[in-house]
């Protein structure tokens, strides 16, 4: 029987994504989230003002509906799991998010199903500071990493000891560091009955570990768009997952994939799906989790390019300018997250440019129109 009411666990923009596309199907969609103020207050039938990781709030919420889904991985995975043999039922379930929240723990699982990984370990207290990869290394937090907070690439010994000092030695991944080629992302999906689907493969490039753009289709090998692919299907097989996941890879001049992180919701990678795609990844999660047929994950438009606005100083401005002049660029969407303050490295909003079949090599030279729009330097 299909769910027509989910509940989200974050209420930011990506739940606010899932708002609209919420509408569109008829569902009716509840949040949990911390502030009167997120994104996604605006689109919901009815909000619990809780932090994400209080279990007590998501027994409140699963009252309101047949379902309950995340927007993010900071969550009481123990205490949600006694809210699980209780009947609330969740998706991705809980068995689903267990081996994927720890970075460290998801980099055991991939590789024990067989999936390429850089190679890594874990830097623990009482042990020697040692990098057996040789420099530059990859510190990362284990838990509640993401945007680049809690990755460090670190240049040598001083640098590795320093900055693992600093941060009170708690035990963290430790990774070598993959002179990459290029940086690409997927999304797919599956769902209750084991359909699974998978958008394109796209490239990604980061600043600071955060991305700042996407051009879809990545121009890649049909070799390696069926390695991804593969990659995908092989592990939401083996996890038995329903819903969307996002899975980054690195890309190396030997045309080795390896997997980077695997982000168990929506992601950043796939916003450009919401205007260049027949099913947004947002709808995909929805139909996933609700028992529904998935949708077609095809471009319809024959490539596109994603931009994130993000913050760049502290400050309340609404940046109306800039977007206007965004705006001017022939099929373009903006996507503004309504968010009150903006603050370095803030995700304000995103644009995505659809591009006609002779445009496909104007992606990187948009892609830094609009950046020389919003951070004018």
């Amino acid at each position: 029987m299909e769910s027509k009411r989910v509940g989200v666990i974050g209420g930011g923009q990506l739940a606010w994504m899932m708002g609209e596309a919420a509408e569109k199907l008829g569902i009716e969609l509840f949040v949990q989230t911390p502030s009167k103020n997120d994104p996604a207050v605006s689109r919901a039938v009815e909000t619990i003002l809780a932090s994400v990781d209080d279990a007590t709030a998501t027994a409140k919420l699963a009252t309101l509906c047949d379902v309950i889904t995340f927007e993010n991985e900071f969550i009481n995975l123990p205490e949600l799991q006694l809210l699980a043999q209780k009947g609330v039922c969740f998706r991705p379930s809980l068995d689903n998010l267990a081996p994927l929240l720890d970075k460290y723990d998801q980099r055991c699982y991939l590789q024990q199903i067989g999936l390429p990984v850089p190679r890594f370990t874990t830097l623990s207290p009482g042990k020697a500071i040692l990098s057996p990869y040789g420099f530059p290394v990859v510190l990362k937090a284990r838990r509640h990493g993401y945007d680049g907070q809690g990755t460090f690439i670190l240049p040598d010994r001083e640098a590795l000891e320093h900055t693992w000092q600093s941060l009170q030695q708690p035990e963290m991944l430790l990774e070598e560091f993959v002179p990459f080629d290029r940086e690409l992302a997927v999304i797919a999906a599956r769902n209750t009955q084991g359909e699974i689907l998978v958008y394109p493969v796209v490239e990604t490039y980061q600043k600071n570990q955060v991305c700042r753009s996407v051009i879809a289709p990545a121009e890649v090998s049909p070799k390696i768009q069926s390695q991804v692919t593969a990659i995908a299907h092989n592990l939401l097989s083996k996890l038995q997952f329903v819903g969307v996941l996002g899975i980054e890879l690195f890309l190396t001049n030997r045309e080795e994939v390896l997997v980077n992180e695997i982000a168990p919701r929506t992601h950043n990678s796939g916003h450009y799906t919401l205007d260049a795609c027949y099913t947004s990844q947002f709808e995909m999660q929805l139909r996933a989790v609700t028992d529904m047929a998935l949708g077609s994950p095809n471009l319809r438009s024959p490539a596109a390019v994603m931009v994130n606005l993000l913050g760049y100083e502290y400050s309340h401005h609404n940046y109306q300018d800039k977007l206007a002049e965004i705006a001017k660029i022939p099929q373009a969407y903006i996507h503004w997250y309504g968010k009150k303050e903006s603050r370095p490295g803030r995700k304000l909003g995103h644009v995505t440019v659809l591009l006609a079949d002779e445009e496909r090599q104007l992606g990187q030279k948009l892609s830094k129109k609009i950046e020389s729009i919003w951070y004018e330097s």
